[in-house]
């Protein structure tokens, strides 16, 4: 069985979310999410993308995501999987982990 490659992407800022003193930065949070889903799911292909919200890509979709998180005052970093919101400030592993599987990704442990 062939994988579809999921797209994480995870939306932030240098500066720390005012509502989200005391937590990692959202590079931090991208840094140890791309480590942990690596563990979690090794061999499995998956694209995970930093996006400044301040300074986007030239990716209409990611642009246009990264003006939402600051228009709607979101809290950062809001990580989306496949054009989904799944965690925002302090994203939780196991709402990741769930939608992964949706897409058919297999914990290593249950292999």
């Amino acid at each position: 069985m062939s994988l579809k490659q999921v797209e994480i992407c995870v939306y932030g800022a240098e500066v720390i979310c005012a509502s989200c003193v005391n937590l990692p930065s959202s590079k931090e949070t991208y840094e140890w999410l791309e480590a942990a889903i690596k563990r979690k799911y090794p061999d499995q292909p998956f694209l995970i993308t930093y996006v400044d919200i301040f300074n986007p890509p030239d990716d209409e979709v990611k642009k246009a995501f990264a003006e939402k998180v600051i228009e709607e005052d979101l809290f950062y970093p809001v990580v989306v999987v496949e054009g989904e919101i799944v965690g925002e400030g302090n994203p939780k592993l196991r709402a990741i982990y769930e939608k992964m599987e949706q897409y058919g990704y297999q914990d290593v442990e249950q292999l």
